[in-house]
C-alpha cells in the first residue's frame, strides 16, 4: 500500500496533507517538488497540470487539490475520523475550509507571511506595501472565523477535524510576524484553538524547517 506525497518544503497545503497523514497513522514517502522552478518534471506535470502542490498517490492512483486529498486520507484508510457527520457540523467544516481558501490564504500566507518573515530569510525581495495589505484584510477573515467557530477547542463539534487541519498551518506562518500575532490575540475562539491546536502532536510533526534569520 505505497503512498507517496509530492509537494514544497514551505507550502501550507503540503502541510495540511501531511497533517491529515499523520493523523490517520498513515506512513508515506515525501517527494520535494518546487512549483516555482522553471524546470518542473513533466512526470510532475503528468499528474498536475496547473503546475501546483501537493498531490498524492497512493497505490498508482494520484489526486491533487488539497481538499479532494485529505477527505481521500480520511476516507480511505483507517484511523480517527476527520469529518463530522451530522449535516450542520459538516457544513460548518466545509465552510471554515473554503473561507481559509478564498479569504485567507491570501493575506494571512502569501502577503504577511511571505513579505513579512519567508522572503527575507531566503534572499527574495520583500515588498512592505503587501505586508500592509495583508495586515489590512486579516481582520474581516479573522472575525469570520470567530462567528463560526465553536466555543470549544476544535472549530466544529467535539473532535478534530479537516478544518481545524486545514487552517492550522495558515494562521502558524500568519503568528510568526508580531503584527499577525497581535491580531490573532483580539480573537478569543481563535486564541483557545491555537493554543490547542498548536501543542498537538501531528502538528508538531509537521511543522516545515523554515530558514532561520541571518545573523
Amino acid at each position: 500500500m505505497a503512498v507517496e506525497l509530492h509537494g514544497y518544503e514551505y507550502s501550507v497545503y503540503a502541510w495540511i496533507a501531511r497533517f491529515a497523514l499523520h493523523e490517520k497513522g498513515v506512513k508515506y514517502q515525501w517527494a520535494e517538488i518546487n512549483p516555482f522552478a522553471d524546470d518542473v518534471p513533466a512526470s510532475y506535470l503528468a499528474m498536475h497540470p496547473f503546475k501546483r502542490v501537493p498531490v498524492l498517490v497512493h497505490d498508482g492512483f494520484a489526486v491533487y487539490e488539497t481538499t479532494a486529498i485529505t477527505r481521500y486520507i480520511d476516507e480511505a484508510f483507517d484511523g480517527p475520523p476527520l469529518q463530522r457527520t451530522q449535516p450542520q457540523e459538516r457544513a460548518r467544516c466545509s465552510q471554515i475550509v473554503s473561507i481559509v481558501d478564498s479569504y485567507a490564504y491570501w493575506p494571512l500566507v502569501r502577503q504577511v507571511f511571505s513579505h513579512g518573515y519567508l522572503r527575507s530569510r531566503t534572499g527574495r525581495h520583500v515588498d512592505n506595501r503587501e505586508i500592509q495589505h495583508g495586515l489590512t484584510a486579516a481582520p474581516k477573515v479573522l472575525a469570520a472565523l470567530e462567528a463560526v467557530a465553536d466555543e470549544g477547542p476544535w472549530l466544529c463539534g467535539d473532535g478534530l477535524s479537516l478544518a481545524d487541519i486545514h487552517l492550522a498551518p495558515m494562521i502558524s506562518y500568519f503568528v510568526l510576524v508580531p503584527e499577525g500575532r497581535d491580531q490573532l490575540q483580539t480573537h478569543p475562539r481563535l486564541s483557545r484553538w491555537w493554543s490547542a491546536i498548536s501543542t498537538r502532536q501531528a502538528c508538531r510533526e509537521t511543522v516545515p524547517r523554515l530558514p532561520q534569520a541571518a545573523q
